[in-house]
């Protein structure tokens, strides 16, 4: 039985490709670090990660990006016996602007070593590479207009400005004119083009509506590759905006893959909105769903009808059952779980000393260049974490400690830190504050020398933190750590992360050891 999502907590975008009976999603991950997660399957219910191929600087570089900027919707496709991957590095999220980088990797194997980057353009974002059967090559984006109400091509969002193919050549780039393909639907917000081919028509997946709860996948087609291009008899092939009680919301931007088997598939963005004081919230950011389409009069729709994705489709695999992880960090490899943000050079935040995750402080909590924090998704909307911390900072400027985590604007911390000469654990919040970022502290608790463990137990919209196994904070707002909290849904788009982290505002690079780190997903 395939359950959706099928990838739970933060794994936006979904890239769909299949290369004989495995199957590939290539999900966005923004400023964290490593660049693109590349899931697997063979039986489209299990899914495991098998690559983060942005690993090194060439590749990748975020130090200043702002949250919620870097990776925007990857694209992996596979042709001429290997994979292809094209990505955004968005520069700028708030303004006229954008500056969206895009670019082109290549790898023989999935879980290779990949290519340095080819650049293509920065005309938009959400770029796809598009292989046609006579073995030409066409770049496809959206178009990014910076100039206001009444200057695009869809009066239902400006900015938003059409679909664009450019044929492109991986020795001699961009060829040939800009071919505006297609505008979108009254909707709007009309980007993540995906083209694929099927008898004598091309079709056009797009995502409209933007990313919050107006999401929809939209589909058009076309008998000539560069248009023009009529939308879907139901405009969109998926979305939950007329169903506002399903438990899976915000359903869109995905990718169309014909199975080894003869079924057909879309992947879909959505999002498992719970109940808050001040609304409905996703805690586990937007994730990634399944959905299985037919062929009709040219068309696809899903095979339910309608345009609601379901929540569960029979197949012979079982869902393996979540299981608590634990972490003693004795390799010489941090595991796969965790992701660290913006720098391609983590060993000047954290080494495995063999025995221990040794944290490097640097900079503040919420620093876009060199922030001290390594940690993992929240999974699901209730869970429990704890870490185990040697720490024995000398003053207030120091911190090592527990945190859940969404962006500089929206954290709970457990620190342990130094006041008045004595070692204490300090609860400190960004309750939303943006752009202000002021921090609401929460008083703090004496702590003995020697090792610590810190705790956190997140319950939907509540969490509280535990010090050495007695709790030991108030009750926090939870639903704060989600898209909608602070600046709502529209500009943050990763997802709920709960890790470790340290800082030395003295600059000296004062050191902590997490020896251990559980997590346990409570449904």
């Amino acid at each position: 039985m395939l359950e959706n999502p099928v990838l739970r907590g933060f794994n936006a975008d979904p890239s769909f490709c299949r290369v004989g009976e495995d199957y590939y999603f290539a999900t966005s991950t923004f400023e964290w670090y490593p660049g693109v997660q590349i899931h697997h399957s063979r039986d489209l219910v299990n899914w495991s990660l098998v690559a983060r191929p942005l690993r090194r600087e060439s590749q990748l570089d975020m130090r200043g990006n702002p949250d919620s900027c870097g990776i925007w919707a990857p694209c992996l496709s596979h042709a001429d016996g290997k994979f292809w991957l094209v990505y955004t590095d968005v520069k700028r999220l708030d303004g006229a602007f954008k500056d969206a980088h895009n670019y082109i990797v290549t790898c023989d194997r999935i879980d290779g070593d990949w290519s340095d980057p080819t650049y293509v353009t920065s005309s938009g974002f959400d770029p796809s590479l598009f292989h046609d059967d006579d073995g030409r090559k066409y770049f496809v984006t959206m178009r990014w207009n910076h100039r206001g109400k009444g200057t695009g091509l869809n009066p239902a969002n400006d900015l938003f400005d059409g679909i664009e193919l450019q044929e492109w050549h991986p020795k001699r780039g961009l060829l040939g004119d800009v071919t505006t393909i297609y505008t979108g639907t009254d909707l709007g917000l009309t980007e993540a083009p995906h083209l694929y081919k099927r008898g004598g028509y091309y079709y056009l997946t797009t995502a409209e509506g933007g990313t919050g709860y107006d999401h929809a996948v939209t589909l058009a087609r076309s008998r000539d590759l560069r248009g023009p291009y009529e939308t879907h008899p139901q405009k969109h092939l998926i979305t939950a905006r007329f169903s506002p009680e399903n438990p899976i919301q915000r359903m869109g931007h995905g990718q169309y893959v014909e199975g080894h088997d003869g079924r057909h598939w879309h992947s879909f963005l959505c999002g498992r909105p719970q109940q808050g004081p001040h609304g409905p919230f996703c805690a586990t950011g937007r994730e990634t769903g399944l959905a299985e389409v037919v062929w009709r009069d040219d068309w696809l729709w899903l095979k339910d009808g309608g345009q609601l994705a379901p929540t569960t489709i029979d197949l012979p695999a079982t869902r393996t059952p979540d299981a608590p992880v634990e972490r003693d960090f004795t390799g010489p490899t941090l595991p796969p779980e965790f992701q660290w943000l913006r720098t391609p050079h983590p060993e000047r935040l954290f080494t495995l000393t063999g025995h221990a995750l040794r944290l490097v402080g640097r900079e503040s909590l919420g620093s876009w260049f060199e922030h001290s924090l390594v940690a993992r998704r929240q999974e699901e909307p209730a869970y429990d974490a704890e870490a185990d911390f040697t720490a024995d900072p000398p003053n207030w400027q120091r911190a090592a400690g527990l945190i859940t985590y969404y962006n500089r604007h929206k954290f709970h911390a457990a620190l342990i830190t130094r006041e008045a000469g004595q070692r204490v654990v300090t609860f400190v919040s960004c309750l939303g504050d943006w752009p202000g970022e002021a921090l609401t502290f929460h008083g703090h608790v004496a702590v003995p020398e020697g090792p610590v463990t810190l705790g956190v137990t997140v319950d939907r919209s509540t969490q509280r933190f535990t010090v050495n196994g007695v709790a030991a904070s108030r009750v926090l707002d939870a639903a704060l750590i989600s898209d909608e909290g602070g600046r709502g849904e529209h500009a943050s788009f990763t997802g709920a992360f709960v890790g470790v982290v340290a800082y030395d505002l003295t600059g000296q690079g004062w050191t902590a050891d997490v020896t251990r780190f559980r997590y346990e997903n409570r449904i």
